[in-house]
């Protein structure tokens, strides 16, 4: 009997065949990272310090010894070009010389003192200056950022609930890990709200916090925040972690004013989308959310993260938080803006991640764009590409998905973990959690094009 095709268009039994060649060639190059797994293992759970790290494709995480610019190096000397760069937290580069000249600086000057700095009045004005939001807030990673936001919009609505778009990332935030039941063909009116696959030990049903609509679906959203029950609409302007989604013509202009009409607050997180461009996808299509929250790259690499508001909101927070209760009320942190973080961030955004640099990495995804859709061409894979600002994606359907559970429906791991693991083979990392690749100030066209080969090799292996 003639096995029945595969939705990807390659046969499984190839892809199981090349993925056992492939472990075996990773595990044969790289002795002395096996070697550190293993000990590791003795105090590490699972032998990785975070556990997201097991999610790596070889049959062991790859133990990096160095990083500078665009290029890592691992345990066992071999060059790799990082098209990761630490799922965003890197996007200035490793090691980029005016953050590690701030860096220094400020190390010899203090470190955290719980008192403001002129750093921190600095990239607040930039950050202003950047999204149109006139006042900030600083924390250190872009989790509590959407946390306090969301705390801060339930706190001056008085409202109770908040809303997300279904397969969203914002986080380790509890209430938004939260998908659809049922088919995504029925009414939304008829799906419930269910916690999604590995949200581990919810404190809360987030059936009971938490709003899910179909990215790309007004009429869904309209839906879920008419009884004005719903204190924030917190989104990625486009679709990241589940894969690249972008917003069809109007999409964003709809959530703004439907939110608008049913005041609710907006809070647009930036965190990944920051690739589209200096602001954003806010920024770069002049839209107007009541928050905004960015993390990860604008400290090149140290932990920071801030959150933004409108001034008409900053009103509201000014009215709703007593001074007695500055201190309280779930919302702060020891290291929150802390000296380090502001020097390093005003180095990153006022040196590195400039108009400037933009200007390079954005041609340089185009050109992997390129070369990725010129590959699934010459190869006839039913599969498709898409770009968002420096950030680019291959997926395994014909066109791009419209929505995150028309992605998930798209997966298949093995496959990924067959391509991840043939380019890492030949010197390139990409996204480990999906097939995702960044540029960076300092990436080359030469580092482009090393992907761009080994992809079209692989394709060559699992269609021709």
């Amino acid at each position: 009997m003639t096995p029945a095709p595969s939705p990807t268009g390659v046969e499984p039994a190839r892809v199981r065949a090349l993925l056992q060649q492939e472990l075996a060639t990773f595990a044969g190059r790289h002795p002395r990272t096996h070697a550190l797994h293993e000990r590791a293992r003795e105090s590490l759970l699972n032998g990785v310090p975070m556990n997201w790290m097991v999610k790596w494709a070889g049959p062991f995480p790859l133990f990096l010894e160095a990083a500078s610019g665009a290029h890592a190096t691992c345990a066992d000397g071999h060059d790799y070009v990082d098209l990761c760069l630490g799922d965003t937290g890197a996007m200035a580069g490793h090691g980029a010389a005016p953050v590690i000249a701030a860096v220094e600086r400020q190390l010899k000057r203090g470190i955290t003192t719980m008192l403001p700095t002129e750093d921190a009045a600095w990239v607040g004005a930039e950050l202003a200056r950047r999204f149109g939001l006139p006042s900030w807030q600083f924390t250190l990673t872009a989790t509590d950022a959407n946390r306090f936001s969301l705390r801060i919009a339930r706190a001056i609505t008085s409202r109770p609930l908040v809303a997300v778009h279904e397969w969203c990332y914002h986080g380790s935030v509890d209430e938004t890990f939260a998908v659809l039941d049922g088919d995504p063909g029925d009414p939304f009116e008829r799906r419930r709200v269910v916690p999604r696959r590995g949200n581990l030990g919810p404190q809360v049903d987030p059936s009971q916090t938490t709003r899910v609509v179909p990215y790309n679906d007004l009429a869904a959203l309209d839906a879920a925040l008419r009884d004005r029950q719903v204190a924030a609409l917190l989104i990625e302007p486009a679709l990241t972690n589940v894969g690249i989604v972008l917003p069809a013509p109007g999409y964003l202009e709809g959530v703004r004013e439907i939110t608008r009409r049913h005041g609710t607050i907006l809070i647009h997180d930036e965190t990944h989308t920051i690739c589209a461009g200096p602001g954003g996808m806010t920024g770069a299509g002049g839209f107007e959310p009541d928050m905004l929250v960015i993390g990860k790259t604008i400290g090149g690499g140290i932990p920071v993260a801030a959150y933004g508001m409108s001034g008409e909101v900053a009103e509201r927070v000014k009215a709703a938080v007593p001074h007695e209760d500055a201190d309280v009320g779930g919302i702060g942190g020891t290291l929150a803006g802390y000296a380090l973080s502001m020097a390093a961030a005003r180095a990153a955004l006022g040196e590195v991640l400039t108009e400037a640099a933009f200007a390079r990495m954005l041609p340089l995804a185009e050109r992997w764009e390129a070369g990725v859709a010129a590959a699934i061409k010459r190869h006839a894979a039913p599969w498709s590409v898409t770009r968002l600002g420096a950030r680019a994606e291959y997926h395994f359907m014909p066109r791009p998905p419209r929505d995150g559970a028309e992605q998930i429906a798209h997966v298949d791991t093995e496959l990924e973990r067959l391509l991840h693991l043939w380019v890492m083979n030949r010197g390139v990392l990409m996204t480990p959690f999906h097939n995702m690749a960044l540029m960076s100030p300092v990436t080359t066209p030469e580092d482009v094009d090393r992907h761009t080969a080994a992809f079209d090799e692989a394709l060559a292996r699992l269609f021709d």
